[in-house]
């Protein structure tokens, strides 16, 4: 029986599934529509594709590390419950150590690719999806690199809540690059440098803090000297060079680092759910869904 595009997008209407998901079902089933429904449900696709209008904000970053590569990585749930489960907590770990191996340029080059299982990467996670009960998604990952002369320093908080991976070249302390990555987790710096942050951004703060000093009164002949006094500031909330160390508040990061004949040539921070809308539920109402599936 010939499958129409009718057929696929009613299929996807009643289950949710993907289109070659509903594509597929009905040329197993020659094109029955309840049975085709009935496979999508046994094989858990299309119970997967009915959680996808939820919010997965909650979750678990990690990181994995194989010689001079790593992955840090960052999958995420409905609740942090499941975070704790350690199916869940599986999943992501063979997640990261596909990209680690397989190192996809992109999430949407990711889902298409096969794992050892046979599956492709999203074809794992919707099994995961029908096995866990919630949706889960791989939001984001990044592969870094190194020589055998740098670091790593791989640092994970709370069990996954923060991760952090940096870099550090002309060394191969690891002691000390987790050190680094312990303070990026705690004061969560966005750039290396001053020099890493766009010349626009600073321009845009500078007008600020320009207002600003005029707003409090001050004279102009004096405010560009205030202004750039208080610049240095703004590098310091954002620079992790310029940050006072948290082992060692006397000292610059940077300056700490390079007292160490070693420099931060990068590093990434995930922090699970960080930009994304979370859900407005409280902890009981959270207990209680928890305890009807």
């Amino acid at each position: 029986m010939a499958i129409t595009a009718q057929m696929v997008k009613e299929l996807r209407e009643k289950t949710g599934a993907g289109m070659m998901d509903c594509k597929k079902a009905l040329q197993e089933t020659n094109g029955d529509m309840e049975k085709a429904i009935d496979l999508l449900r046994e094989k858990g696709i299309a119970k997967a594709g009915k959680k996808g209008d939820r919010i997965a904000a909650e979750g678990l970053t990690s990181i994995k590390i194989s010689g001079n590569d790593a992955v840090i990585i960052e999958v995420n749930s409905e609740t942090d419950f499941v975070a704790k489960n350690q199916e869940f907590q599986n999943l992501v770990t063979e997640l990261a150590e596909h990209l680690l191996e397989n190192k996809p340029a992109s999430v949407e080059e990711a889902l298409g690719q096969t794992m050892k299982s046979g599956s492709t990467v999203e074809e794992y996670i919707k099994a995961g999806i029908a096995k866990i009960g919630e949706k889960l998604s791989l939001r984001r990952f990044q592969v870094l690199s190194k020589t055998d002369n740098d670091a790593f320093g791989a640092y994970i908080h709370m069990g996954g809540r923060i991760s952090v991976v940096t870099v550090l070249e002309g060394t191969t302390d690891e002691d000390l690059a987790k050190d680094i990555s312990m303070h990026i987790a705690a004061l969560n710096p966005k750039y290396i440098s001053r020099e890493d942050v766009a010349q626009d951004e600073v321009e845009r703060e500078r007008q600020v803090l320009t207002q600003q000093a005029l707003n409090e009164g001050k004279p102009e002949k004096i405010v560009a000297k205030m202004v750039e006094g208080r610049l240095g500031k703004f590098f310091e909330e954002i620079c992790v060079n310029e940050q006072a160390f948290v082992k060692d508040p006397d000292v610059k990061v940077g300056k700490y680092v390079q007292s160490k004949g070693a420099k931060i040539a990068n590093f990434v921070r995930y922090e699970v759910g960080e930009g994304m809308e979370k859900r407005e539920e409280d902890f009981a109402a959270e207990v209680m869904n928890q305890m009807k599936k």
